[in-house]
């Protein structure tokens, strides 16, 4: 079998995560592919562009949320990763949750939930790589066979070069799933401005 040489550049299959710090006192979430385990021992990582507004929350309270989302919410998964936090408040999106342990929203629609508290950071190449140890997780009942999770009923999505995948098929386009999202949303937005300035 022959191999073909391709750019080098990350393209993936990443995890696709939904990252979640508190930032001016409201959740915010940020849509990610760098994500992952770093050793046997229960911490994670997560990079986020030094520019981003999540990674604000991360600094100051020094912790972070992992929410592993499902297929069906891909149009959310990628509006989260177009618009920024700065001009656009994703925290009527979703349900938030806190652990007692940590100052992190996770998200209730997600099948499951990991919350870190960060442990070391490393600035690279205009982002910041945070480590965080584990200290809750989080899964819907439903996603449970025999008390382990079923990646099957939690049904992660996959980032592999510009496109989504579910555990079988292609599921989305990396932002454009979100943008159209954005437009379909843009009248119920101008309402909302309005009821916001007394109109």
């Amino acid at each position: 079998m022959g191999k073909i040489k391709l750019p080098n550049r990350p393209i993936g299959p990443f995890p696709t995560v939904l990252a979640g710090a508190e930032v001016n006192g409201k959740p915010n979430y940020v849509t990610i592919g760098a994500c992952g385990v770093v050793s046997l021992e229960p911490v994670l990582y997560i990079s986020l562009k030094s520019t981003h507004y999540t990674t604000i929350g991360v600094k100051e309270h020094g912790y972070f949320s992992v929410n592993i989302p499902s297929a069906e919410q891909v149009q959310k998964i990628d509006y989260c990763g177009v618009v920024s936090g700065r001009t656009t408040d994703k925290s009527i999106l979703f349900t938030a949750f806190y652990d007692e342990l940590g100052k992190a929203p996770m998200i209730r629609e997600c099948p499951m939930n990991i919350l870190c508290k960060v442990i070391q950071t490393l600035p690279i190449f205009g982002f910041e790589m945070f480590f965080g140890e584990i200290v809750a997780v989080y899964a819907n009942e439903q996603c449970l066979e025999d008390g382990r999770l079923d990646p099957l009923k939690i049904n992660p999505v996959i980032m592999l070069g510009t496109s989504y995948w579910d555990l079988g098929q292609t599921i989305g386009t990396v932002f454009k799933d979100g943008i159209a999202y954005k437009e379909s949303q843009a009248p119920l937005l101008q309402v909302d401005d309005k009821i916001r300035s007394g109109c």
